[in-house]
Protein backbone atom coordinates (compact mmCIF):
# COMPACT_ATOMS: atom_id res chain seq x y z
CA UNK A 1 0.00 0.00 0.00
CA UNK A 2 1.30 3.48 -1.02
CA UNK A 3 1.96 6.10 1.78
CA UNK A 4 -0.82 8.49 2.73
CA UNK A 5 -0.14 12.28 2.15
CA UNK A 6 -1.22 12.86 5.40
CA UNK A 7 -0.73 11.02 8.89
CA UNK A 8 -1.47 11.02 12.06
CA UNK A 9 1.93 10.73 14.06
CA UNK A 10 1.15 9.88 18.24
CA UNK A 11 4.38 9.80 19.79
CA UNK A 12 5.68 9.49 23.59
CA UNK A 13 9.02 9.67 25.53
CA UNK A 14 9.99 8.03 28.84
CA UNK A 15 12.48 8.39 31.03
CA UNK A 16 12.49 5.58 34.13
CA UNK A 17 14.05 8.10 36.62
CA UNK A 18 14.05 11.30 35.19
CA UNK A 19 16.92 11.20 34.04
CA UNK A 20 17.30 7.19 33.55
CA UNK A 21 17.05 4.78 31.11
CA UNK A 22 15.01 6.10 28.27
CA UNK A 23 13.29 5.32 24.64
CA UNK A 24 10.25 6.77 22.41
CA UNK A 25 7.41 4.86 20.69
CA UNK A 26 5.55 6.29 17.45
CA UNK A 27 2.41 4.75 15.94
CA UNK A 28 1.54 6.24 12.54
CA UNK A 29 -1.96 6.25 11.49
CA UNK A 30 -4.23 7.65 8.41
CA UNK A 31 -6.38 10.35 9.40
CA UNK A 32 -9.59 7.11 9.14
CA UNK A 33 -7.81 5.43 12.10
CA UNK A 34 -6.09 2.62 9.90
CA UNK A 35 -2.62 1.63 10.87
CA UNK A 36 0.28 2.21 8.66
CA UNK A 37 3.20 1.23 10.91
CA UNK A 38 4.63 1.84 14.42
CA UNK A 39 8.21 1.80 15.73
CA UNK A 40 10.61 2.35 18.84
CA UNK A 41 13.71 3.23 19.89
CA UNK A 42 15.96 2.75 22.94
CA UNK A 43 18.29 6.52 23.95
CA UNK A 44 20.03 5.51 26.67
CA UNK A 45 19.92 7.22 30.08
CA UNK A 46 18.19 10.93 29.29
CA UNK A 47 15.80 12.56 30.46
CA UNK A 48 11.59 12.76 29.19
CA UNK A 49 11.87 15.97 27.57
CA UNK A 50 15.27 14.96 25.60
CA UNK A 51 13.22 11.68 24.51
CA UNK A 52 9.96 13.17 23.70
CA UNK A 53 12.00 15.63 21.21
CA UNK A 54 13.94 12.25 19.46
CA UNK A 55 10.17 10.78 18.91
CA UNK A 56 9.30 14.04 17.39
CA UNK A 57 11.81 14.04 15.24
CA UNK A 58 11.29 10.48 14.14
CA UNK A 59 8.16 11.07 13.30
CA UNK A 60 8.99 14.23 11.51
CA UNK A 61 11.74 12.11 9.57
CA UNK A 62 9.43 9.51 8.76
CA UNK A 63 7.08 11.70 6.98
CA UNK A 64 9.63 13.93 5.18
CA UNK A 65 11.41 10.19 3.86
CA UNK A 66 8.00 8.52 3.13
CA UNK A 67 6.18 11.39 0.95
CA UNK A 68 3.62 11.99 3.21
CA UNK A 69 3.81 16.12 3.37
CA UNK A 70 0.82 17.03 6.27
CA UNK A 71 1.76 15.47 9.41
CA UNK A 72 -0.78 15.70 12.61
CA UNK A 73 1.47 15.00 15.82
CA UNK A 74 -0.22 13.52 19.32
CA UNK A 75 1.76 14.05 21.95
CA UNK A 76 0.94 13.82 26.15
CA UNK A 77 3.78 16.20 26.29
CA UNK A 78 2.21 19.55 27.14
CA UNK A 79 5.62 21.44 27.27
CA UNK A 80 6.75 20.31 24.17
CA UNK A 81 3.82 21.08 22.73
CA UNK A 82 3.56 24.88 23.92
CA UNK A 83 7.41 25.23 23.12
CA UNK A 84 7.10 23.92 18.98
CA UNK A 85 3.81 25.70 18.75
CA UNK A 86 5.64 28.90 20.19
CA UNK A 87 3.57 29.67 22.87
CA UNK A 88 6.82 28.37 25.12
CA UNK A 89 10.53 29.29 24.61
CA UNK A 90 13.00 26.66 25.14
CA UNK A 91 15.66 27.22 27.61
CA UNK A 92 16.91 24.28 28.22
CA UNK A 93 20.72 23.94 26.22
CA UNK A 94 19.61 19.87 25.38
CA UNK A 95 16.40 20.80 24.13
CA UNK A 96 16.98 23.67 21.95
CA UNK A 97 19.20 21.85 18.69
CA UNK A 98 15.98 19.41 19.05
CA UNK A 99 13.83 22.39 19.00
CA UNK A 100 15.91 23.78 16.06
CA UNK A 101 15.99 20.48 13.69
CA UNK A 102 12.09 20.16 14.26
CA UNK A 103 11.55 23.76 12.98
CA UNK A 104 14.02 22.93 10.02
CA UNK A 105 12.22 19.60 9.22
CA UNK A 106 8.50 21.08 9.61
CA UNK A 107 9.29 23.73 7.28
CA UNK A 108 9.49 21.34 5.05
CA UNK A 109 6.01 20.03 5.33
CA UNK A 110 3.16 21.35 3.83
CA UNK A 111 1.06 21.24 6.60
CA UNK A 112 1.94 20.58 9.86
CA UNK A 113 0.09 20.52 13.46
CA UNK A 114 0.75 19.56 16.69
CA UNK A 115 -1.65 18.48 19.54
CA UNK A 116 -1.28 17.91 23.67
CA UNK A 117 -4.08 14.87 24.27
CA UNK A 118 -4.06 13.20 27.60
CA UNK A 119 -1.94 9.64 28.02
CA UNK A 120 -5.12 7.57 27.42
CA UNK A 121 -5.47 8.78 24.35
CA UNK A 122 -1.89 7.92 23.71
CA UNK A 123 -1.84 4.25 24.82
CA UNK A 124 -0.09 2.73 21.86
CA UNK A 125 2.71 5.14 21.84
CA UNK A 126 3.75 5.24 25.06
CA UNK A 127 3.31 0.96 25.08
CA UNK A 128 6.14 1.07 22.55
CA UNK A 129 8.30 3.22 24.64
CA UNK A 130 7.98 1.04 27.57
CA UNK A 131 8.55 -2.07 25.41
CA UNK A 132 11.34 -0.65 24.18
CA UNK A 133 12.83 -0.04 27.63
CA UNK A 134 11.82 -3.14 28.86
CA UNK A 135 13.67 -5.40 26.06
CA UNK A 136 16.80 -3.27 27.17
CA UNK A 137 16.28 -4.20 30.55
CA UNK A 138 16.27 -7.67 29.79
CA UNK A 139 18.97 -7.40 26.99
CA UNK A 140 21.58 -5.36 28.54
CA UNK A 141 24.25 -6.06 25.86
CA UNK A 142 21.91 -4.10 23.68
CA UNK A 143 22.29 -1.04 25.78
CA UNK A 144 24.88 1.85 24.78
CA UNK A 145 28.56 1.25 26.04
CA UNK A 146 28.29 4.29 27.78
CA UNK A 147 24.92 5.40 29.58
CA UNK A 148 25.59 9.04 29.58
CA UNK A 149 25.73 9.40 25.97
CA UNK A 150 22.78 8.31 23.33
CA UNK A 151 23.56 5.38 20.93
CA UNK A 152 23.79 5.58 17.67
CA UNK A 153 20.66 4.61 15.50
CA UNK A 154 23.06 1.85 13.54
CA UNK A 155 23.68 -0.05 16.90
CA UNK A 156 19.96 0.05 17.66
CA UNK A 157 17.96 -0.73 14.59
CA UNK A 158 13.86 0.51 15.14
CA UNK A 159 11.65 -1.90 16.91
CA UNK A 160 8.56 -2.20 14.66
CA UNK A 161 5.42 -2.88 15.77
CA UNK A 162 4.74 -7.03 14.20
CA UNK A 163 0.77 -6.48 14.16
CA UNK A 164 1.35 -3.42 11.47
CA UNK A 165 3.18 -5.79 8.90
CA UNK A 166 5.75 -3.28 8.42
CA UNK A 167 9.10 -4.55 8.48
CA UNK A 168 11.30 -1.45 6.91
CA UNK A 169 13.93 -0.27 9.11
CA UNK A 170 14.65 3.22 7.52
CA UNK A 171 11.56 5.34 8.69
CA UNK A 172 13.30 5.76 11.94
CA UNK A 173 16.99 7.46 10.76
CA UNK A 174 17.06 10.85 11.98
CA UNK A 175 18.42 13.29 9.42
CA UNK A 176 22.14 14.39 10.71
CA UNK A 177 22.58 18.18 10.91
CA UNK A 178 24.73 17.98 7.74
CA UNK A 179 21.94 16.32 6.08
CA UNK A 180 18.82 17.82 7.32
CA UNK A 181 18.80 20.58 4.80
CA UNK A 182 19.17 18.46 1.97
CA UNK A 183 16.14 16.67 2.71
CA UNK A 184 18.13 13.14 2.28
CA UNK A 185 17.72 10.62 5.30
CA UNK A 186 21.11 9.62 7.45
CA UNK A 187 21.81 9.30 11.17
CA UNK A 188 21.68 11.90 14.03
CA UNK A 189 25.41 12.01 15.13
CA UNK A 190 25.83 11.21 18.55
CA UNK A 191 26.29 14.30 20.70
CA UNK A 192 29.06 14.99 22.65
CA UNK A 193 28.64 13.38 26.31
CA UNK A 194 28.44 16.54 28.39
CA UNK A 195 25.75 17.55 26.22
CA UNK A 196 23.74 14.37 28.04
CA UNK A 197 24.35 15.08 30.85
CA UNK A 198 21.11 16.13 32.78
CA UNK A 199 20.62 20.02 33.43
CA UNK A 200 21.37 21.09 36.85
CA UNK A 201 18.69 21.34 38.76
CA UNK A 202 17.04 25.30 40.00
CA UNK A 203 16.35 25.87 43.55
CA UNK A 204 13.18 28.16 44.31
CA UNK A 205 13.42 29.76 47.28
CA UNK A 206 10.77 31.37 49.68
CA UNK A 207 10.39 32.89 52.63
CA UNK A 208 6.88 33.27 54.37
CA UNK A 209 6.91 35.62 57.82
CA UNK A 210 4.51 36.62 60.22
CA UNK A 211 4.04 33.02 61.25
CA UNK A 212 1.63 32.35 58.02
CA UNK A 213 3.88 29.59 56.65
CA UNK A 214 6.86 27.62 57.43
CA UNK A 215 9.45 30.52 57.38
CA UNK A 216 11.51 29.15 54.65
CA UNK A 217 10.66 26.46 51.09
CA UNK A 218 12.74 25.18 48.54
CA UNK A 219 11.93 23.39 45.55
CA UNK A 220 14.13 21.86 43.03
CA UNK A 221 13.35 21.95 39.76
CA UNK A 222 14.82 21.18 36.39
CA UNK A 223 14.97 23.57 34.04
CA UNK A 224 11.53 23.67 31.78
CA UNK A 225 10.06 21.36 34.10
CA UNK A 226 6.16 22.86 35.29
CA UNK A 227 5.02 23.01 38.81
CA UNK A 228 1.36 24.24 40.44
CA UNK A 229 2.68 26.01 44.08
CA UNK A 230 -0.83 25.96 45.98
CA UNK A 231 -0.70 28.39 49.12
CA UNK A 232 -2.89 27.78 52.36
CA UNK A 233 -2.98 29.61 55.29
CA UNK A 234 -2.50 27.59 58.41
CA UNK A 235 -5.22 27.43 61.53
Amino acid sequence: MSNPPEIIAHIDGGSRGNPGPAAYGVAIKTPQGHAVTAFARYLGETTNNFAEYQGLLAALDYALSHGCPRLTVMTDSELMARQISGRYKVRSPDLKPLYEKAQAMIARLESFSIRHVYREHNREADRLANKAMDDAERHPHLKPASTNQRSSTRDHPPISSSEEGNSNSDHALLPSTDEGASGESGVVSTPQTSQMMPPKPLIVSATFRKDALHPHVQLPLLDGEEVELVIRRKH
